[in-house]
């Protein structure tokens, strides 16, 4: 009796899986099943989607340190927002305290402050109405803008020597 059980049962699953071969088989099809280009299965291909361009294209704002262009990753806030309707910025910045850059936008934006320790290379607003760049640290309340993506070295030989000017476009 087992022997008869374990004989229906493989007859059973081959039956079973010849049947679920020939359903994905490549073979014949009718011209009704056949798509545009002449290949069996029924099943025409998937449009590949077009890349399609924005037509509101994002402003990347850029900053310059003297005449050097230097590489910033912005903040998306409020405070970015404002500051890309006043440009171009012409910042005539000051050093202070051996650590940072500091110059007025010439009028108060949107600020966001919190207690913060900044790090060399971060870009922030003070007071609603300066833009400081740091190349040391200092622990103050500040909306944060960016960060510069270079060295404290790097940062060091641009900011460190004297009062430099900034610009934003």
């Amino acid at each position: 009796m087992v022997r008869v059980r374990r004989t229906v049962l493989l007859l059973t699953l081959a039956v079973c899986l010849a049947l679920g071969l020939s359903c994905c088989g490549g073979g014949s099809a009718s011209a009704e099943d056949q798509d545009a280009t002449g290949s069996g299965g029924g099943l025409a291909p998937l449009p590949v989607p077009q890349a399609q361009e924005d037509p509101i294209e994002e402003t990347e704002m850029k900053l310059w340190i003297g005449e050097i262009e230097v590489p910033v990753s912005w903040e998306e806030n409020d405070s970015v927002e404002a500051i890309k309707e006043l440009l171009p910025l012409t910042i005539q910045m000051s050093t202070y305290g051996g650590f940072e850059q500091v110059g007025p936008i010439g009028q108060s934006v949107t600020k966001n402050d919190r207690q913060t320790t900044t790090h060399p290379g971060d870009i922030v607003l003070y007071a609603g109405d300066q833009i400081v760049v740091f190349y040391g640290s200092n622990s103050w309340a500040y909306t944060r803008l960016g960060h510069i993506d270079l060295t404290r070295e790097e940062l060091t030989d641009l900011l460190g020597n004297e009062a430099v000017t900034l610009k934003l476009e």
